[in-house]
């Protein structure tokens, strides 16, 4: 696979045939396919969208549901920008959910 260089310099990694835009993005899949076998998670979804005003669309890396019944949004970030900030403060207003921000795996 060719791996191409991101704007903010993220790397392009690909695991189980599933192309990631960065490697950050690729280990926390590898961390959540861990979880899943342990039985911590039941499974999760991947670049979920959620609608916001006027046709814009935020893409969630992954909603994992959880063993416990609880559902997570978890967004992996190496370099937070305004835009993405005033997205998921959007999310925030308009539905009854937290993104959790993974910076490091």
């Amino acid at each position: 696979m060719k791996l191409t260089r991101h704007k903010f310099k993220a790397v392009a990694s690909e695991r189980d045939g599933k192309k990631f835009p960065s490697k950050l993005e690729a280990r926390y899949y590898e961390k959540l396919k861990l979880r899943q076998s342990a039985g911590e998670v039941l499974f999760f979804l991947r670049q979920c969208p959620i609608d916001l005003p006027g046709g814009v669309t935020y893409r969630v890396d992954f909603v994992e549901f959880l063993a416990d019944g609880t559902v997570e949004f978890v967004d992996c970030k190496g370099m937070e920008t305004p835009v993405s900030t005033l997205k998921i403060k959007q999310v925030k207003e308009i539905y009854p959910i937290e993104i959790k921000i993974v910076k490091k795996v």
